[in-house]
């Protein structure tokens, strides 16, 4: 009984973010609706911060669901409606940043700290071939090592 109750509860809330669209928010024009939701599934909700604002049930993710809907009906395109929301928003809107001076630390300090690291490896081993790793034996040592080797 209890493992149907959770099951049935997993099923419902693995569901929930495709209620976050309201069907009031629907535009009747099929194609005007499916840039809609392309365009919502690219932009953060700022409330939620890890969520689009199609996946999302906050009142700022609604209204501005509803902000990109009637710029779409109104004739923008989809790069004038997303521009409108960074002019607005600013680059943090956008789930993928785009690349840009603004960006650039964000794009290349992943790339260039691999890089770093890599030539520290590289630097690391190089001085580390040269060197022995151990201590000299000891004359004792040096003849007990002769004696086991038969020489």
């Amino acid at each position: 009984m209890i493992r149907q109750l959770v099951l049935a509860l997993a099923v419902l809330l693995a569901a929930a973010p495709a209620f976050a669209v309201n069907p009031d928010e629907v535009l009747p024009d099929k194609t005007l609706e499916a840039r809609a939701r392309t365009i919502s599934a690219e932009l953060r909700c700022m409330v939620c911060q890890n969520q689009s604002i199609d996946d999302s049930n906050a009142d700022l993710a609604r209204d501005l669901r509803l902000l990109v809907r009637k710029r779409l009906v109104d004739g923008d395109t989809d790069k004038q409606v997303i521009d409108y929301l960074v002019s607005r928003y600013g680059e943090f809107v956008l789930l993928k940043p785009r690349f840009s001076e603004k960006t650039l630390l964000l794009w290349g300090a992943p790339a260039t700290l691999f890089l770093v690291g890599g030539l520290a490896l590289i630097v690391y081993a190089r001085r580390r071939a040269g060197k022995p790793t151990g201590t000299r034996l000891t004359a004792e040592e040096e003849a007990r090592l002769n004696e086991i080797l038969g020489k």
